[in-house]
């Protein structure tokens, strides 16, 4: 809600938040001064005038102490005097009552109760309730400059990743050279060829970061801080108001009580009446403009190992980095949009209603209305610079690709575990570890380290690709390996194969794994309510669990305890130091701890172990099952547990061996 007519923070006084802000605290000082001043006199009226005198000095000289402070600012930019005091209403009114506590004489228990009913209280509750405001503005700016400077360090880290891959091209560039004439020069080639891409991408990122780093921080010094100096100014005139009215308040029951002090208690009164906030707010502002100078935009800067220009890349494979980028962006953009218009509608309603309620107390408690007001006008700002993020991002990799937006069949990857080696679908490069290292898509089924992730055309089929052995004759098949332990695969084989010639794993099965809905685990900092459909409420200590990062738009979809999901804004939560790797889920369609106990398999085919946790199988060579609910055949689907004849324990295909029947114990 904009303040009354004349200057105002937002304009006059750029970026000087924690100057308004010691503003805010030099005023609560004063209001706790008088509520202080009244408290001391209801127990001074009870000793009647010579006490009274007393307490007017000590009050006049804590105004004097305090008022500089209220009028000018604790660090003014220009010299003032005793006079420049007096041309602040509140001063007046200050020094009115004093003077009135001066000349007054008598007393009545009955004064002394009303003031503390009456006036030190409600002066006591003002005092809290706006320094709680202020608290709460003074939050709100810490987060934004934290958000600024997440901007920022994301363009350090930017240029950082620039450079490193700037530094490897030259590398690879020297080892191709090197290599030109031997038998490593092919593939020294192609290893140059598969770094420039990457340099490539990684400038594009850091032009992109650049423009929102730029963005953000016009938003910053030309939005975001005005609006909160305002939102000060506007607290401001509303706490001194009220500290008028209270102190109106407390005149109201002198005179019922005092007919003696009328003459006083009018002049008192009078004195307060002609209290400006808007005036005293013009006064701070004429003694505190400093110069100010927005800090200039960034722009690219080369590499000091690579000579480049600032132009985006759209070779084909940074043009569908590019593309996806663009796709998931809009996407992002298209979810953003209605969420800030309803919260910008919120806004504007609140904002009428904080004006309906100050004019009309009969309307209701307009103190929880304004701070409904201010808590949406924080969404807003945080809305609105998210979608500032995304309209960047958008109008900046629309203008280099020049309309060419590519496949329209995005890939719906999400995060995975891999518990063997998974060739990626993109640099066909193996995806291993139980810490999320990759993404798989739920429509196509095919795998993907993250970072390649965007280097995948958007040309998702739509559909999972069925058979066995060889029939995958697309890209997919590449990444198809056998999932083992906590993967859960499906199988479809045949043992009569005497006639068959020696299969390979991947011809019984084809590569799936559990894409688990829980990721890392991460601690609310704030609490968190929602606004939307698309958004999860959340209180502060609580964890949830990460199911998809910050992309950029500076919101994260977290899932809590009990299974719900939504979106919360990234910088009200951390991640912890340690996520514990996900649960294996082994299939239990056989039980039993000793079912396995003395089993015997013969080896009909040879399959050379994969990785340390595996077996080889000769053809004819027997191996014992190990027992218990989690060995021998209850493993995994597809996979058995056993000891090898040398001792080795290990896992192997269950359709490289034929089940034998139970051995007696000396053939054992």
């Amino acid at each position: 809600m904009s303040v009354s007519s004349g200057q105002t923070y937002g304009q006059h006084l750029p970026d000087q938040v924690e100057r308004i802000s010691a503003l805010s605290d030099a005023h609560l000082e004063v209001l706790a001064d008088v509520r202080d001043l009244h408290k001391e006199r209801a127990a001074l009226e009870r000793e009647y005038a010579a006490k009274l005198q007393l307490l007017a000095k000590k009050a006049a000289e804590k105004k004097a102490k305090k008022m500089p402070a209220v009028v000018v600012g604790s660090e003014p930019t220009k010299a003032w005097d005793e006079t420049t005091l007096t041309k602040s209403t509140l001063d007046g009114a200050y020094t009115q009552l004093i003077s009135a506590l001066t000349d007054s004489s008598q007393d009545r228990i009955t004064l002394a109760d009303s003031f503390s009913s009456q006036v030190i209280e409600p002066l006591k509750a003002t005092e809290r309730k706006y320094d709680e405001m202020k608290k709460k503005q003074m939050q709100h700016y810490q987060k934004l400059l934290a958000e600024r400077d997440r901007v920022y360090a994301d363009r350090m880290k930017s240029k950082q990743k620039y450079d490193e891959e700037c530094a490897e091209v030259e590398t690879y560039r020297q080892k191709q050279e090197r290599s030109a004439d031997d038998r490593h020069a092919e593939r020294a080639a192609r290893q140059y060829e598969q770094q420039q891409v990457d340099m490539l991408n990684s400038k594009n990122a850091y032009l992109i970061s650049i423009t929102i780093a730029n963005k953000v921080k016009e938003k910053f010094y030309s939005e975001d801080i005005p609006a909160l100096e305002n939102q000060f100014q506007d607290l401001h005139t509303r706490l001194l108001t009220r500290f008028i009215e209270i102190l109106k308040n407390a005149q109201g029951v002198q005179q019922k009580h005092l007919d003696a002090l009328r003459l006083h208690l009018t002049d008192t009164e009078a004195a307060l009446g002609a209290v400006s906030p808007q005036a005293d707010q013009d006064l701070f502002i004429d003694y505190n403009i400093a110069p100010f100078t927005p800090p200039p935009d960034w722009g690219f800067e080369p590499s000091g190992v690579h000579y480049d220009h600032g132009d985006m890349s759209v070779e084909p494979a940074s043009k569908v980095y590019l593309q996806n980028r663009l796709s998931r962006c809009r996407a992002k953009l298209e979810e953003l949009d209605p969420v800030l218009s309803s919260k910008r509608k919120e806004t504007e309603q609140l904002g009428k209603l904080v004006i309906a309620y100050s004019a009309d107390d009969t309307l209701g408690n307009a103190g929880e209305v304004l701070d409904s007001y201010l808590d949406a006008q924080h969404e807003l700002a945080f809305y609105g610079t998210s979608h500032v993020v995304l309209s960047t991002e958008l109008d900046t990799i629309s203008s280099a690709l020049n309309g060419d937006e590519g496949a329209q069949s995005p890939h719906s990857f999400k995060s995975s575990s891999f518990s063997i080696p998974t060739s990626c679908a993109y640099c066909k490069t193996s995806i291993w570890g139980l810490s999320k290292q990759g993404k798989t898509c739920k429509a196509c089924g095919i795998s993907v380290h993250s970072k390649c992730e965007l280097k995948l055309p958007a040309d998702c089929t739509g559909t999972r690709h069925s058979g066995r052995g060889h029939g995958l004759t697309d890209s997919v098949s590449s990444i198809s390996s056998i999932s083992r332990s906590s993967s859960v695969i499906s199988h479809e084989h045949s043992t009569d194969s005497s006639a068959l010639a020696t299969p390979t794993a991947s011809s019984f099965a084809r590569a799936s794994h559990v894409v688990e809905d829980t990721g890392p685990s991460a601690r609310v900092l704030f609490d968190f309510a929602p606004t939307s459909p698309f958004e999860l409420a959340v209180s502060a200590e609580s964890i949830v669990h990460v199911l998809e990062e910050d992309d950029g738009s500076g919101w994260v979809k977290v899932a809590d305890n009990s299974g719900a999901k939504g979106l919360v804004p990234a910088s009200y939560v951390e991640l912890s130091e340690s996520t514990p790797a996900p649960a294996s889920s082994t299939p239990s369609s056989v039980s039993g701890t000793d079912q396995n106990a003395g089993e015997y398999v013969r080896g009909i085919y040879a399959y050379s172990a994969q990785g340390p946790d595996e077996l080889d199988v000769e053809e004819g060579a027997m191996i014992r099952l190990t027992a218990g609910p989690t060995g021998g055949r209850n493993y995994a689907e597809g996979w058995w547990e056993g000891v090898s004849a040398s001792g080795k324990r290990g896992i192997f295909p269950s359709n490289y061996v034929k089940q034998l029947s139970l051995l007696p114990e000396r053939a054992r």
